[in-house]
C-alpha cells in the first residue's frame, strides 16, 4: 500500500482514510474501548510493586500521596495537550504524525525509530518476562531464566496472532483484561481498607535488612534536600503514569476520532489517578511509610495481612492479569506507528500492507512481535530499558511543542477543535518538566542515556537512505 500524498509533505491531509483502491484501516473502536487503551497503557505490575521506591525518598504519608498527585497532574496535563493534537491530526501514528506534520519527518521517523528499537520492544520483553515469572510461579513450573523467556515468547506470539485477526479482536481482548485488572485492584483496595488500622507498619519493618534510610528520608535538614527528595520520587511516579500517548497510535482506527479519543484520554488518565492515590493511601494507611519504604511487594503485604496465603495468590493472579493486559496494549498500538512510516515511504514498503479482510497492518504488528521476541530470549531487555528515559523525554516535550504549529494553522484555517485548559502556561510547564527529566537522566546515568543517544543518531543515516529509496 503507497500513500496518496507525498513522502515528505508536511501540509496536513484533508482527510485520515485515503481515498484508493487499497485496504483502509477500519474504525472499529468505539469509547469504551478507547478508553480502556489509554487505561492499559498506563497500568501494569507497577503499582502492584513500585510503590516502595517512592516511599524510599519521603518520610511522611502526605508526602508520598502528594507526590503521586504531583506526577498525576504532570500526566493530565499531558493528555489535555495530546487531547488537542489528537483532535488537530486524528491520524494513524499519534505522536509520529504530530511531529511530522507540525516539524518535519526527520525527527518524526527518529521518534519511530527509537520506538522499534528501544522504547516499545525493550518495554515489552520486560513486560512479557515479568509475566512469565508470575506464571510459572502459579502454574508450578521450573523457574529458570530460559523458562521465563520461553512462556513470554509463547505470549508474545498468541497475541501478536490475536492482533492480526483485526483491531476489533485485539481491543476486545484488551478491553476484558483491563476490565478483569481493575477488578484486582478493587479487591486490592477493599481488603486494605478492610483492615487499616487494624495492623500495623512495624509488623514489616526491618524485614529488608540491606536497606538504610537516606538522610532525607530521615529528617530533611534544609528545604533543598526535600525538594530533591521530591524530584527523586517524582521520576519512578511519572513511570508509573506514562503510556497513556500511546493510544493516539490508533486514531485511525476510532470512530470519530476528534470527540472519542480526547475523550477517552482524558476519562483515562483521571480514572488512573484515583485508582493510584487510592492504591498508595491504603499501602501507607496499612504498611506506613517506613514499612512500604521497606518491602518491594507492597501489594502481596497487603492482600497477606489481609487474607493470608490464599490472598498473596489472588494478587499474584491479579497482576498476572495486569502484565498481559498491558503487553497486549503494546502490541496493539505501537504497530500503527511503523505503518504509518511505510506509508510515507519511510520504511519497507510491506509495513504499511493492510489485510484485505481484517484491515489491520499485519507485517508491522509481526515485525513487532518478532523483534520483542528476540530481545526476551536474548536477555538484554533490561540494558535497553535503561537506555529509554533520556530518548523517550526528548520526544515528550518535542510531541507537546507541536501545539504551537498546529493550533496556529488550524487558527489560519479556521478550523475550531478541543483546546488545552491553561495553554501556553500549562503546555510549556509540561515541557520543562519532561526535558527536565531527561536531562536529569543524562546527568545521573551518562553511560546508558549515551547508548539511547547513539541509537537515536544513528537512525539520522537511516532516515536519509530511506528519502533517497522513496523518491525512487
Amino acid at each position: 500500500m503507497t500513500s496518496s500524498r507525498e513522502p515528505f509533505d508536511q501540509s496536513p491531509p484533508n482527510t485520515v482514510d485515503k481515498e484508493d483502491e487499497q485496504p483502509q484501516l477500519a474504525r472499529r473502536i468505539g469509547l469504551f474501548d478507547a478508553t480502556m487503551i489509554v487505561m492499559g497503557g498506563i497500568i501494569g505490575s507497577g503499582i502492584f510493586i513500585n510503590s516502595y521506591v517512592v516511599a524510599r525518598q519521603l518520610s511522611s504519608p502526605l508526602l508520598v500521596l502528594g507526590a503521586w498527585a504531583a506526577g498525576g497532574l504532570i500526566a493530565l496535563a499531558g493528555a489535555f495537550i495530546y487531547a488537542e493534537l489528537s483532535a488537530l491530526r486524528p491520524q494513524v501514528g499519534g505522536q509520529y504524525a504530530y511531529i511530522r506534520e507540525a516539524f518535519h519527518p526527520m525527527p518524526a521517523f527518529l521518534y519511530g525509530w527509537t520506538l522499534l528499537l528501544v522504547t516499545q520492544t525493550g518495554g515489552m520483553a520486560a513486560v512479557a518476562v515479568t509475566f512469565a515469572k508470575y506464571f510459572i510461579e502459579l502454574a508450578g513450573l521450573p523457574n529458570s531464566d530460559w523458562t521465563s523467556a520461553v512462556v513470554a515468547s509463547i505470549v508474545l506470539v498468541l497475541l501478536t496472532l490475536i492482533n492480526c485477526l483485526g483491531v476489533r479482536a485485539g481491543s476486545s481482548v484488551q478491553s476484558a483484561l483491563m476490565v478483569l485488572k481493575i477488578v484486582a485492584i478493587v479487591v486490592l483496595i477493599a481488603c486494605g481498607l478492610l483492615i487499616a488500622g487494624h495492623v500495623s507498619g512495624s509488623s514489616i519493618v526491618n524485614r529488608a535488612g540491606d536497606w538504610q534510610p537516606s538522610p532525607e528520608y530521615l529528617s530533611p535538614t534544609s528545604n533543598w534536600q526535600l525538594i530533591t527528595a521530591f524530584g527523586a520520587a517524582l521520576v519512578p511516579v511519572l513511570f508509573a503514569y506514562g503510556g497513556w500517548q500511546t493510544s493516539c497510535f490508533v486514531a485511525g482506527e476510532v470512530r470519530e476520532p476528534r470527540k472519542n479519543l480526547p475523550r477517552g484520554l482524558l476519562i483515562g488518565v483521571m480514572s488512573v489517578i484515583a485508582i493510584y492515590l487510592t492504591v498508595n493511601y491504603v499501602y501507607t494507611s496499612v504498611l506506613g511509610v517506613e514499612g512500604l519504604a521497606q518491602t518491594k511487594t507492597p501489594a502481596t503485604e497487603v492482600m497477606g495481612l489481609a487474607l493470608g496465603e490464599k490472598g498473596k495468590a489472588i494478587i499474584a493472579i491479579g497482576i498476572t492479569i495486569s502484565t498481559l493486559g498491558f503487553l497486549s496494549q503494546g502490541i496493539l498500538t505501537a504497530p500503527r506507528v511503523y505503518f504509518a512510516m511505510a506509508d510515507d515511504g519511510l520504511f519497507f514498503k510491506s509495513v504499511a500492507w493492510l489485510h484485505p479482510s481484517t484491515r489491520v497492518p499485519v507485517v508491522a504488528i509481526c515485525l513487532q512481535g518478532a523483534l520483542a521476541i528476540v530481545i526476551a530470549l536474548s536477555g538484554r531487555y533490561e540494558q535497553i530499558l535503561n537506555y529509554v528515559v533520556s530518548v523517550d523525554s526528548i520526544f515528550f516535550g518535542l510531541t507537546a511543542a507541536c501545539i504551537f504549529v498546529l493550533r496556529r494553522r488550524a487558527k489560519n484555517s479556521g478550523e475550531t477543535t478541543f483546546r488545552v485548559p491553561g495553554h501556553p502556561v500549562t503546555t510549556l510547564l509540561f515541557i520543562i518538566v519532561e526535558w527536565l527529566v531527561g536531562l536529569n537522566t543524562i546527568y545521573k546515568y551518562p553511560e546508558n542515556s549515551a547508548v539511547g543517544l547513539l541509537i537515536l543518531l544513528m537512525g539520522i543515516p537511516v532516515y536519509f537512505f530511506w528519502r533517497q529509496t522513496g523518491k525512487r
